[in-house]
């Protein structure tokens, strides 16, 4: 993934900055270099992807400005070809970005095809610039130090004990003159799209599949994470399509109930992968949790739930294969609709829901995809966080995208009816990640809180907390632990991923989607 620190200002020292920089060294493992730059300080922690020689290290220079960045350039080929004035000294996607800057300024982050966050030193102002992709898929946090300076950093772990109050750099926003501004909001959607629907499925088939065919191309290892599921399925099924040789795909459940690793095995013996599986058992998770809620910085059922099996995953594969780049399934949900969203009462509130999902979706499902994989020293690539996809799918008419076919998700489904998957898999109902590496996961979870705290001490401790007040034993626990690493910061994440409660079937105490009356068939 690669880790980036600026301090925007002066203040602290090389030393401090080192100190507290080095708490994500896992995410760029491979080198490490902090320059100051007028004022302040760079530092990149890296994780080598594309241009692996040593030219491709940054900070990049350019006469006296700077850059660092932590993100993947699609196209960057292309751009390099019209940047006819600069001699490029590496094959790295990001060094088109500082010449890129001195043609464009600001405006150059919304003509960039790309999953990033960057900060720059403009010498000719003396002041710095930051920005974050339209999704969110990389991460950047900030806040202000005891002498009033900025500081930014790939996660809120390199600001704790630096900032009183740590934030998340907004996605879709660049920060210049001490302002944030809005460049693109994925959400917003300026003509509805009234296509026939097998016109929207073969754009959806289109462009899911260019988003993966980009995502292939790196000068590091690819692998896949397969739960077996519909959305990973599709991804994997594709680039196996694409791919001269077998692609190498990865599973993880539970030992005695895993529902993933039966459907994934299923997939990938019909896309001819070589497939590994691998099982955690219930004292992984109890002695993994507190380290997970470390490494996510988050309080959020859902979000630490599902984190479980992906982390040990990912640590499996860091410690027994040359993998470094792994594709993964995220983002579909919250364009094409959850269990939960069967029960928006109209198109418009189905949209409304949509749209929220994807402005947050960098405090839940990315930000799990980026620790899981990134602390073991791995990059994520999100196909379904595609600009092009995403604005098409936001685009397309909700009614066409509500449940109105007895199957959830069912354009994109239809989408790739043929050979891409047996079609008991692209036709199955979904069942939640969390619940299907094992339904015992979520039980043992559930069932150590009930041990640790009273009721009496639940209604008491949970009473502190005013901002996304725990209202379970579990969710305690959760907060705790997370208030021991980060504490005072719980305003990071917006509140718990739950359903909307204020849709009729949706009021529900716990946030899998094991609990909705159209669970159904999920997870069988």
């Amino acid at each position: 993934m690669c880790s980036i620190m600026g301090y925007l200002g002066e203040g602290i020292g090389i030393e401090e900055f080192k100190e507290h920089f080095d708490k994500t060294k896992s995410r760029g493992p491979d080198d490490t270099r902090i320059l100051e730059m007028g004022s302040g300080i760079l530092g990149f922690h890296r994780l080598s992807i594309m241009g692996l020689t040593p030219e491709g290290m940054q900070p990049f220079t350019l006469g006296e400005d700077a850059l660092i960045c932590n993100g993947e350039i699609y196209g960057f080929e292309k751009i390099r070809e019209t940047l006819t004035d600069y001699t490029f000294k590496s094959d790295s996607d990001c060094e088109v970005l500082l010449p890129m800057y001195r043609l464009y300024g600001a405006d150059m982050f919304a003509k960039l095809d790309a999953e990033f966050v960057l900060i720059l030193y403009d010498a000719k102002t003396g002041s710095f610039v930051a920005a974050r992709d339209p999704i969110g898929i990389r991460p950047l946090y900030y806040g202000y130090d005891r002498y009033g300076v900025m500081v930014m950093a790939s996660e809120a772990k390199n600001l704790v004990g630096l900032c009183d109050k740590i934030m998340p750099f907004p996605p879709g926003h660049y920060y210049k003159d001490g302002k944030f501004v809005c460049y693109r909001d994925m959400t917003e959607v300026k003509e509805v799209c009234k296509d026939e629907l097998e016109t929207v499925c073969d754009n959806i088939r289109t462009k899911l599949i260019s988003g993966i065919e980009k995502r292939l191309v790196s000068d590091a290892k690819v692998g896949f994470l397969l739960s077996g599921g519909l959305d990973s399925s599709l991804v994997c099924a594709i680039a196996a399509k694409h791919s001269d040789t077998p692609i190498k795909t990865f599973a993880i459940g539970m030992e005695k109930d895993a529902i993933d690793l039966k459907y994934a095995r299923q997939v990938a013996d019909y896309i001819g992968s070589d497939h590994a599986e691998v099982y955690m058992t219930k004292e992984q998770v109890a002695t993994s949790l507190e380290e997970l809620i470390y490494l996510l910085g988050t309080f959020d059922i859902t979000t630490i739930r599902a984190s479980m099996g992906m982390y040990l995953l990912c640590k499996w594969i860091h410690e027994n294969t040359d993998i470094r780049v792994l594709l993964t399934g995220e983002i579909s949900d919250e364009l094409f609709g959850y269990k939960y969203t069967d029960f928006a009462p109209d198109a418009e509130e189905f949209q409304k829901e949509s749209a929220k999902r994807i402005r947050e979706l960098h405090m839940y499902d990315v930000l799990r995809a980026d620790r899981c994989i990134s602390v073991n020293a791995l990059e994520a690539r999100v196909p379904f966080g595609d600009l092009d996809f995403v604005s098409y799918v936001m685009s397309i008419d909700p009614e066409k995208k509500m449940n109105r076919y007895g199957m959830g998700k069912y354009l994109l489904r239809h989408a790739f009816e043929g050979d891409y998957l047996p079609h008991d898999i692209l036709y199955r109902e979904k069942a939640a990640f969390s619940d299907a590496v094992g339904h015992s996961m979520v039980d043992d979870l559930k069932a150590y809180a009930e041990t640790v705290y009273t009721d009496a001490e639940f209604e008491e401790k949970r009473k502190q907390y005013k901002h996304a007040q725990p209202f379970t034993k579990e969710s305690l626990l959760y907060r705790e632990i997370f208030e021991k690493y980060y504490p005072g910061q719980g305003e990071m994440i917006v509140d718990f991923w739950m359903p909307n409660k204020a849709w009729e079937g949706c009021d529900v105490n716990d946030p899998s989607a094991r609990v909705l009356s159209n669970y159904g068939a999920s997870g069988v």
